[in-house]
């Protein structure tokens, strides 16, 4: 009996030997494709982001491109704007220096006048009548023309300021033509200051203009494909066929 038992233990642990061999392989067949696998699923992954980034960079391109046309277009239409308001503020310029230039030499006439003796009128009160209504309306009317201020024609009206309408209205004449004079220069410095400050105004956004319009089209070149250049063993160059020379042959005499 106890042999009997000793020979089906014998002939049975090879079989089980077997057996947990085959579960042993099988097992670590297993473990190993489990861990070879994440390797295999990374790979697309590692092979896909140099794909995802380059369209993100080429989308940030397009979007700073964008904006930047943008900002030129808007640059642009600022320059042409502060252009004509400087082509304006000359036009400006050129107008008050020319009214400046009218009153100095009218100044200039009646100061060359003013050598000569005033007529001599009887001072009587209608005298001085007729000399005040004279400066009152050639006041009125300078004011009118926008050369004496509110200020001014109120200091005539008031007599203040030197204004006196009992002199001779020769001499009132000279008086006011020296202040419309001095107006008048007035106005074309204060016009001229301002037609520098829009040339200066202009050339800025000229210059911006310039400079955003270069860094648009940098931005515009930045997406262009990049040019495919043939080199010289892809696309050899052609070579010449020979040149056959004609063979000198004498000629026959006779």
């Amino acid at each position: 009996m106890s042999q009997t038992a000793l020979y089906h233990f014998l002939t049975s642990v090879p079989e089980a030997a077997a057996i947990w061999s085959f579960l042993l392989l099988l097992a670590l067949g297993l473990l190993a494709a489990l861990v070879a696998r994440p390797d295999r699923d990374a790979a697309p992954e590692a092979a896909a982001e140099p794909a995802d980034a380059d369209a993100a960079r080429r989308d940030d391109l397009i979007r700073y491109a964008e904006e930047v046309a943008v900002a030129a277009a808007g640059a642009a239409q600022t320059a042409r704007r502060r252009r004509e308001q400087w082509l304006a503020a000359q036009d400006e310029a050129d107008r008050a220096w020319t009214a400046y230039d009218e009153a100095d030499a009218a100044a200039r006439r009646l100061a060359g006048a003013a050598a000569l003796a005033a007529p001599r009128t009887p001072r009587t009160p209608a005298e001085y009548a007729t000399r005040e209504r004279w400066l009152r309306h050639a006041a009125m009317t300078a004011h009118w023309r926008g050369d004496l201020s509110a200020r001014q024609l109120a200091d005539v009206l008031a007599r203040r300021n030197g204004w006196d309408p009992r002199r001779h209205p020769a001499d009132q004449e000279i008086v006011l033509a020296r202040i419309v004079r001095d107006g008048r220069r007035a106005g074309w410095e204060s016009a001229a200051a301002r037609e520098r400050q829009s040339w200066r105004d202009a050339e800025l956004a000229a210059e911006a203009a310039r400079t955003l319009a270069a860094e648009a089209y940098a931005a515009t070149a930045a997406l262009w494909p990049a040019p495919a250049y043939r080199s010289a063993a892809t696309n050899p160059l052609p070579v010449p066929a020979p040149v056959r020379r004609a063979r000198w042959r004498p000629a026959r005499v006779g």
